[in-house]
């Protein structure tokens, strides 16, 4: 996990988001730039794309070896702690994955979207929830995090 000391000034987000997907009620590239600029804790450089499921499962398959489409895949570029420069990354979220997983747990498609968004931005910056220890410390600054957003608890759905 990450250990990144705060400054007064605000993080920088430079944030591309790209549409390739056919689905319907996307969040808009403020609500998305919103979302991830409360989980940064320092200048990021990031391209969002939204797919549809063809490419989300090619992704997840070529560099996760897993053969399905999953809900967010995030590929960090430069995340030294030390370095001055901002932080790099691409985000990949499967809009139709997305869209079940909100239906399933009844849930509010953009509280989703911004969950995604704020998990996404804890990858970038070194968060992970490979061990159960890690994965409790993730989720308690995701579950700040929304409330913050004045979103729902994302894990008591």
């Amino acid at each position: 996990m990450s250990h990144i000391a705060k400054t007064n000034t605000p993080p920088r987000l430079s944030l591309t988001v790209q549409y390739a997907s056919a689905a319907q009620h996307l969040p808009t590239r403020a609500q998305f730039r919103r979302w991830i600029k409360v989980a940064l804790q320092r200048d990021a450089i990031i391209t969002l794309r939204i797919v549809d499921e063809s490419e989300g499962r090619e992704l997840n398959k070529n560099y996760r070896g897993k053969d399905y489409a999953t809900n967010v895949l995030t590929f960090v570029y430069d995340d030294a702690e030390s370095d001055p420069q901002p932080l790099c990354g691409d985000v990949v979220i499967c809009a139709p994955v997305v869209e079940r997983e909100t239906a399933a747990q009844h849930g509010d498609l953009l509280a989703h979207y911004a969950h995604l968004g704020l998990h996404a931005a804890l990858h970038l910056q070194g968060y992970q929830h490979d061990n159960d220890a890690d994965a409790a410390g993730m989720e308690e600054l995701e579950i700040a995090l929304m409330l913050k957003l004045r979103y729902p608890d994302p894990y008591r759905i």
